[in-house]
């Protein structure tokens, strides 16, 4: 089932999420949502608070990436068929050096910002069958996780631009929160309470 995207301004995408147990009422079909709903909107990653459920769990599928011509085929074949869940994710480290890459996000559409991360992420988390995973990745796929780990943590790209930045995307992220905007998804817009 497609599940409507929450809209910049949503107070739910502000909420640090809460860890979950392996008893969690319907999971797996949540998951399943929130890969259809990923698929529709064309993202290659989802967090739970996106869709209005405050827990810590992102979907990724980081496939479309490995068609940029850019990367070496190394990048290419790391990001082909790159699929996870991950559950009560914990950001272990930050580091390497730092890099700028164009950014959206399902949640604000039509913004794109260059963002400032970190290359390289150690991060522990549960996979879909509840078991214990520690993993390190760089690149595009640690910026991937990276986005949606902060979503988790209440945090937004755009709280990552400048100030000057941000006042120049205020009026952009208003009409979002409007939904004065035309997206081909389903979104719920804060200040028009009603999916569209």
């Amino acid at each position: 089932m497609i599940l409507p995207i929450l809209a910049y301004g949503d107070p739910v995408l502000r909420k640090k999420a809460s860890e979950i147990q392996k008893d969690y009422p319907n999971l797996k079909e949540l998951v399943a949502n929130m890969f259809e709903t990923m698929y529709k909107a064309s993202g290659v990653g989802l967090a739970a608070p996106q869709v209005g459920v405050p827990i810590r769990l992102f979907v990724i599928d980081a496939t479309p990436f490995a068609d940029d011509e850019e990367l070496s085929p190394e990048e290419q074949k790391v990001l082909e068929g790159f699929k996870k869940v991950f559950i009560n994710a914990k950001m272990e480290d930050e580091s390497g050096k730092s890099w700028l890459f164009n950014e959206g996000c399902l949640s604000i559409p039509d913004i794109r910002e260059d963002v400032s991360r970190k290359d390289t992420i150690k991060i522990t988390y549960l996979d879909e069958n509840f078991k214990s995973q520690t993993e390190q990745y760089d690149g595009l796929l640690a910026r991937v996780i990276q986005h949606e780990y902060d979503h988790l943590e209440g945090i937004l790209f755009t709280d990552k631009l400048s100030s000057l930045k941000k006042r120049l995307l205020k009026g952009k992220l208003s009409n979002i929160s409007k939904g004065k905007i035309n997206v081909d998804y389903r979104m719920r817009f804060p200040d028009m309470k009603k999916a569209r």
